[in-house]
């Protein structure tokens, strides 16, 4: 049973940063394609970064030169590093897995529970 586990969110002062984690189980990691998305009160979810099985990257505009995805499959651990932080960017964050592609498109078939990043001015 895959299983997901978002870590690492907190409570920031604009201009700082965070990395996130978000530690895989349950499936072969590597085979997997992973996402990060995130959702403030009141609006949808959307696709901040997302990395395929060769390490291709992909990055909401709105984040990019600012975060940077990555992730280590001998640890089975996906990571999201943010920098300079905007209080637009506090939101519910969450991780995804999917063996199909699905890059920022909200379809992946396995999420985790989310972690929670605050970001004040």
């Amino acid at each position: 049973q895959v299983h997901l586990v978002e870590a690492g969110g907190g409570s920031v002062q604009a201009g700082g940063s965070l990395r996130l984690s978000c530690e895989a189980s349950g499936y072969t990691y590597r085979t997997y394609c992973m996402g990060w998305f995130r959702q403030a009160p009141g609006k949808e979810r959307e696709g901040v970064a997302a990395i395929d099985v060769h390490g291709y990257t992909a990055y909401a505009n709105s984040v990019k030169g600012r975060f940077t995805i990555s992730r280590d499959n001998a640890k089975n651990i996906l990571y999201l590093q943010m920098n300079n932080l905007k209080p637009e960017d506090t939101a519910m964050y969450y991780c995804a897995a999917d063996q199909v592609n699905r890059w920022l498109l909200p379809h992946y078939k396995y999420w985790g529970q989310g972690t929670q990043v605050t970001v004040s001015s």
